[in-house]
């Protein structure tokens, strides 16, 4: 994993957004407490990670915004009640997907995403239909109460573009890393199962030129919860799963002292 490798991972800030710290954060976990962590608006960005391979060509991991959903959420599924709690008219795009998709050297292949959350799939009306779509396991089809409440948006911005290919993880689905897919078969970009903030959470680690890299997704949203191996807060849907995969993800990073980590919207 610590032999430099060809693929090339260009992190784009999509958006600047600002949301509670109690849901990116467990404000309960015994080292916030002793931090004295207060819940307040915390800064954060809506990441698209462009994946270069020389062979199989360009990937997105995860989407970016597409100012299409900002100008007409509606539309999108995304009712009154939604945007009370998720206040998208305070998202400030800095590079929409479209602005991305167009500055591609050659047109996208496909989008691999870290879990269907909103704001990581909220770039998919910038997405061609026939750009295939890859997502972990059971992450499109477990149902919970969070699921249902944003269900109508997530197939309203799914609507029309190709079917979700689910990583078929040889390992327990509840079980973090228990399952790893070499995605193009040469050894240069894994898919880790890692459930809990969502049922089919992912994370991507790529063999750059640079050193191996890692994308957390929400399994981290911040560079506190990094720091201090707290899980996120009210965003995720399994607590202790939750934090069973970001400490995976923590000694995995302890292991190999290269890596670098990217988290879900916070830069490490």
């Amino acid at each position: 994993m610590d032999t430099p490798g060809p693929v090339e991972i260009d992190t784009v800030v999509s958006a600047d957004w600002a949301v509670p710290l109690s849901g990116l954060l467990n404000l309960d976990a015994p080292e916030a407490k002793q931090a004295q962590l207060k819940d307040h608006d915390e800064p954060i960005q809506i990441y698209a990670h462009v994946v270069h391979h020389p062979r199989h060509g360009i990937f997105l991991v995860d989407t970016g915004v597409s100012q299409q959903l900002l100008a007409d959420p509606g539309r999108f599924g995304v009712h009154w009640l939604m945007r009370k709690f998720m206040p998208l008219d305070q998202i400030q795009i800095r590079h929409s997907t479209v602005e991305i998709v167009e500055h591609l050297a050659e047109p996208l292949r496909g989008v691999f995403f870290t879990h269907l959350h909103i704001d990581h799939i909220s770039g998919m009306p910038d997405v061609p239909a026939t750009v295939p779509l890859y997502v972990g396991k059971g992450e499109a089809t477990t149902r919970s109460f969070s699921n249902a409440f944003v269900n109508n948006a997530t197939n309203a911005l799914l609507d029309g573009k190709a079917a979700l290919h689910e990583w078929e993880f040889a390992g327990p689905a509840d079980q973090p890393l228990s399952g790893v897919i070499d995605v193009f078969g040469d050894g240069t970009l894994y898919a880790f199962n890692v459930p809990g903030h969502t049922p089919g959470s992912t994370a991507y680690l790529a063999r750059t030129p640079k050193g191996p890299i890692l994308l957390t997704g929400d399994t981290c949203h911040t560079a506190w919860g990094w720091t201090h191996s707290v899980e996120p807060g009210s965003y995720t849907a399994d607590g202790p799963l939750n934090r069973r995969s970001l400490l995976a993800l923590r000694a995995l990073a302890e292991r190999h002292p290269g890596l670098q980590v990217r988290l879900g919207h916070q830069a490490s």
